[in-house]
């Protein structure tokens, strides 16, 4: 994340997609926040759906749906 918000949320990605956290619903959460950031929304959305049914913490899961299935883009408030 630290690459992120250095203002390079592509390089940041291509380094979150190498590490094998199976099962992790964090990991989902986070390619969802660097996908926005990106603009890329609808995967961003998917991601954070992915990430909602992979945790088993309830304020989890209602934050991870709210971003997965809202029709904004959760960081610049754009379409999606």
């Amino acid at each position: 994340m630290a690459i992120s918000h250095a203002g390079d949320p592509g390089r940041a990605l291509a380094i979150v997609d190498t590490l094998a956290l199976p099962g992790y619903p964090l990991l989902p959460a986070v390619r969802g926040d660097l996908l926005a950031k990106l603009g890329r929304d609808a995967e961003a959305r998917a991601e954070f759906r992915r990430a909602a049914a992979m945790t088993r913490n309830a304020g989890e899961r209602s934050l991870f749906a709210a971003r997965g299935f809202s029709g904004e883009n959760p960081v610049s408030g754009g379409g999606g």
